[in-house]
């Protein structure tokens, strides 16, 4: 009975320590992140921020990449597979 109480606060699992906040993680880390979208019209990469707070638009046929929401940026229909990398300071 004991055992199924027991719970891990050292190692607890990464589905878990994701759904925490950014501050209460064991080590702290942003929820934002760049991305590599590639224009699905020019093929031209562009990077854009996950939580952009204004329209993006390609540099080099001025199509719409990501629309901002609330949170999260929604990408546009058509940008396949965005290369998502961390900037580290």
């Amino acid at each position: 009975m004991l055992n199924n109480l027991a719970k891990d606060l050292l190692h607890p699992s990464p589905e878990e320590e994701k759904r925490r906040h950014k501050k209460k993680r064991l080590v702290q880390s942003p929820n934002s992140y760049f991305m590599d979208v590639k224009c699905p019209g020019c093929y031209k990469i562009t990077t854009v921020f996950s939580h952009a707070q204004t329209v993006v638009l390609c540099v080099g046929c001025s199509t719409v990449l990501c629309q901002p929401t609330g949170g999260k940026a929604r990408l546009t229909e058509g940008q396949y597979e965005p290369t998502i990398f961390m900037l580290t300071i």
